[in-house]
């Protein structure tokens, strides 16, 4: 059986959904609440490295002190962005999902299928009624 962990935030329609499209799968993923268990520096940084994106890339700017932060601004470096996510876990955007094909940040949530080993056990539709899996469990 495939292992998969998704730092999950289940507020978000976006990480439910990837969420369930794990478990369309036939995986029962480790499902990590960053927000309850904030991932640490080691690991942030583990994360960002496996995904191969900067962490600018990794901040969530909506619903965020992002703006409050300043953290637009070009003068801050990587080690103080990360530190930033550490003090304020909402800015690490989500769903960021560990599968046996890699790690990526699933934003849309079907992108999580390119890093899974299952394959769709059936038909899934999103919850704004978007249809991403057929009847036959192919991408759509």
């Amino acid at each position: 059986m495939e292992k998969v962990t998704i730092y999950h935030n289940p507020e978000c329609g976006t990480s439910r959904n990837t969420l369930a499209l794990i478990r369309n799968s036939g995986v029962e993923p480790e499902v990590i609440e960053y927000l309850k268990n904030p991932p640490s520096k080691e690991l942030l940084v583990e994360l960002i490295k496996s995904m191969n994106i900067a962490p600018r890339e990794l901040l969530r700017q909506k619903g965020t002190p992002y703006e409050e932060l300043g953290l637009q601004d070009d003068k801050w470096s990587d080690v103080q962005l990360i530190d930033f996510m550490l003090a304020h876990p909402i800015l690490i955007n989500r769903p960021i999902v560990v599968a046996s094909k890699g790690v990526k940040l699933c934003r849309p949530s079907e992108a999580v299928l390119d890093i899974l080993a299952s394959t769709q056990q059936g038909p899934f539709t999103k919850e704004d009624g978007e249809v991403v899996i057929d009847a036959n469990g192919n991408r759509v």
